[in-house]
């Protein structure tokens, strides 16, 4: 759908710089320049330049798309310069001062706003303020959700009707109200701003204030995968939503190098992981990753490798070089596995997708972030459910109560990685325990047919008459047809 020039779309996207929300965002506006609209990103250097090498590909094939930068005040708030992204951060003052730097920026944003008169703002739900600026601008903002309906809805009627207070302890369950499934949840795996009120709640209650208070939402789903939580939404909040997902398969899907996407320079050993792979029986590996935020402590990681080990099975395991702390107990673990062949571990950043889509793999340990899970059902994969802090307590509960394609490991409590105590550390025993049963094959029968009809799901819903393409359609057209109403009204 390639919008004639005077009636193009002229669509400005403001991400937030964490990988969960940056990543889906950069693939939507990709999308979006792909189906003939105008694309400006706003944001950061250092962000920038984490994406940059894709738009100016897109570019450079015809579509309309660029970034604009505005400077982040590294120095003002104390950090040093390039560090905006909160994967990079190493402590909680960090994570704070970055949140507080691109608080100030906001006059800046606006400015560019006016400078840009963009048809429509799509906005990252942490600037609730975007409300106010798409008014002043008389055109409509639209609310990207980088996670699922689901968790939206959970933590919605949670926040409404606070279950968990009447508990007299935090083990003690309680059930969800409003949902169409019985869920079940006890207060420990809460956020600390949704368990009791916190400096954080004030600043996160305006954030989904502003949902309703907007032209509309994006989410990163599919109707297949969680139509009943798409029409609560719908009923609840009371404004349009479009599910057009998952982005990154349909933006990707004719990449024939989705392998190595922006990371040619880390692949060198490559052909030695695909050996390995390729030796290795159908669905007999297990991926274990928890994405790019979750730092486990020396405790646990210990305990993952054991518990790994001692399962039997064959592995592949993504550690971030940081978590290894100067310690050999990892080296040494890696060097044992090397001589078993049992397992795989890679450094800092793996090929997930050339890696999930390969015949060997038969499962994935995940934290249930939202974009794993979308990569892993696009897959047809089923998980082991990991979650650790935020809203993936909410998401593990989709995959394991409603969807039925998730085992979980029991994890008990939700903390961020800042503030993770020995106390959480998850044991060998239940690890390996929760990995035999996953990977055997009558137990896990009925799991493994319905992830990979959700994988199929998924796949159609990106193609020319799915769900995913008729709403991003539908979407176009309508954000279309307001501005040629807007540019009818305009005074001569």
């Amino acid at each position: 759908m390639e919008a004639q020039s005077h009636h193009r779309l002229n669509v400005l996207f403001l991400p937030y710089p964490t990988p969960g929300h940056l990543l889906p965002m950069v693939d939507t506006a990709r999308l979006f320049a792909k189906h003939g609209v105008s694309v400006t990103i706003l944001t950061t250097p250092a962000i920038a330049s984490t994406f940059q090498n894709a738009i100016d590909s897109d570019f450079n094939c015809g579509y309309h798309i660029r970034t604009q930068v505005v400077p982040f005040p590294s120095a003002q708030v104390g950090l040093i310069d390039g560090l905006e992204n909160m994967k990079d951060a190493t402590t909680l003052e960090m994570l704070v001062k970055i949140g507080y730097g691109l608080s100030t920026l906001q006059d800046e944003i606006e400015l560019r706003f006016q400078d840009l008169q963009p048809d429509c703002i799509v906005t990252d739900m942490m600037y609730p303020w975007t409300v106010e600026s798409a008014e002043k601008l008389g055109i409509p903002r639209i609310f990207f959700y980088s996670s699922s309906y689901f968790s939206n809805c959970a933590s919605h009627f949670i926040r409404k009707h606070r279950p968990h207070e009447s508990l007299v302890s935090d083990s003690h369950k309680f059930t969800i109200p409003g949902l169409p499934h019985r869920i079940e949840m006890t207060p420990s795996q809460l956020a600390d701003w949704i368990r009791s009120k916190t400096r954080a709640t004030a600043y996160l209650e305006p954030t989904f204030e502003s949902e309703s208070r907007s032209y509309g939402a994006l989410y990163n789903s599919f109707h297949e995968l969680e139509s009943e939580y798409e029409q609560l939404h719908k009923n609840t909040l009371g404004i349009k939503s479009w599910n057009i997902g998952p982005v990154s398969a349909w933006v990707n899907k004719d990449d024939g190098e989705k392998a190595n996407r922006g990371h040619k320079e880390d692949l060198a050993e490559e052909p030695e992981l695909l050996n390995w792979l390729n030796s290795k029986q159908n669905e007999s590996v297990l991926y274990v990753s928890f994405g790019s935020l979750t730092r486990l402590p020396h405790a646990q990681l210990v305990e993952l490798a054991h518990g790994l080990e001692h399962s039997g099975h064959s592995f592949i395991w993504v550690i971030r070089k940081k978590d290894e702390n100067g310690d050999s107990f990892l080296q040494e673990f890696e060097q044992k596995m090397k001589e078993s062949k049992n397992g795989y571990i890679i450094w800092n950043w793996a090929p997930q997708l050339l890696i999930l889509d390969h015949p060997a793999i038969g499962g994935i340990v995940t934290h249930c972030g939202w974009n794993s899970i979308l990569e892993s059902v696009s897959a047809g994969l089923p998980m082991i459910t990991w979650p650790m802090f935020a809203e993936q307590f909410f998401n593990e509960k989709l995959l394991v109560d409603v969807l039925k394609i998730g085992v979980p490991v029991g994890a008990k409590e939700n903390k961020l990685w800042a503030s993770m105590g020995k106390e959480e550390v998850m044991g060998r025993e239940e690890i390996a325990k929760a990995v035999v049963q996953f990977m055997a094959k009558e137990e896990s029968r009925e799991v493994r047919k319905r992830a990979r009809e959700l994988g199929d799901a998924s796949k159609k819903s990106i193609e020319k008459g799915g769900s995913s393409y008729h709403n991003l359609m539908q979407l176009l057209d309508e954000l279309i047809s307001l501005k040629k109403t807007r540019t009818c009204e305009k005074p001569n």
